[in-house]
């Protein structure tokens, strides 16, 4: 059970959304090489966060992990808030 735990997937984003209620829209920006171009191309991605206790602000950089399935659209939560926006 312990190393199942210690495998589950972190990342860090951006809060983006925050209007729900214990849940935050976390954004990750990357930059892709085009195959055929070699310009570099901006993609990003949306996760909607799990955050129990509402702490989250728009522009807030934080870590969150994965987690089971908590609604249709959430799998992941909130594990720390590693920068307040300013």
């Amino acid at each position: 059970m312990t190393l199942e735990r210690n495998r589950r997937k972190s990342r860090v984003g951006k809060v983006i959304s925050n209007g729900m209620d214990k849940t935050a829209v976390v954004v990750i920006d990357r930059l892709v090489k085009h195959a055929q171009y070699k310009r570099y191309v901006r993609r990003r991605k949306k996760y909607a966060v799990h955050d129990q206790e509402n702490q989250c602000q728009v522009g807030d950089k934080v870590r969150f992990m994965e987690t089971r399935p908590l609604s249709k659209s959430k799998r992941w939560r909130l594990v720390e808030i590693i920068e307040k926006a300013k």
